[in-house]
Parts: structure tokens; sequence; C-alpha cells
């Protein structure tokens, strides 16, 4: 797939859902950037771009906020996440 646009995953080491969330990713064979929240200052860019949300996975796709693990399996399931990664 094209992709135009860049995703960024707001990530942990153990969690579950962030592992799901690049599953999703991967399936699509599309690259994201991982950016793993143990560092204290990336958490707080996270929570600061994700509108104040400190659970991860926090997704951005280009400038848009996603949310988390339930936002981008509902847009994958509804057909709407391919459409959103090549426009």
């Amino acid at each position: 797939m094209k992709l135009n646009m860049k995703i960024e995953i707001y990530t942990t080491e153990n969690c579950p859902y962030c592992r799901k969330a690049k599953l999703i990713f991967d399936s699509l064979s599309v690259d994201y950037n991982e950016i793993d929240v143990e560092n204290e200052e990336q958490r707080q860019c996270m929570k600061s771009r994700a509108k104040g949300n400190y659970t991860v996975p926090q997704i951005f796709i280009g400038e848009d906020y996603i949310g988390g693990y339930d936002e981008l399996k509902k847009l994958k399931d509804r057909g709407k996440l391919s459409k959103m990664l090549i426009e």
C-alpha cells in the first residue's frame, strides 16, 4: 500500500493493546514510528498531543489523533483505515 501519512504510536513494552494496534498496521504492510513512553518526557508529549489521555496506545495518523486500539480497530472494521492511509 502506498502510504501518504506518517503514523505514530505511543506504546509501552508490555502493553497487549499496543501489540494489537501494531499488528493491524503490520497486516496492512505500512510503517509506523513507535514511541516508547516509559520515558517521562515522551509520556508528557503523548498526553499533550492526545488531549490529556495517558493510556497506551495513543495513535496519530498524519496530524489526526485517532485515539487508542479500540478506535483504530473500529476504523479498520468499517473500511475507513485503508482510505485514511492513502489519502
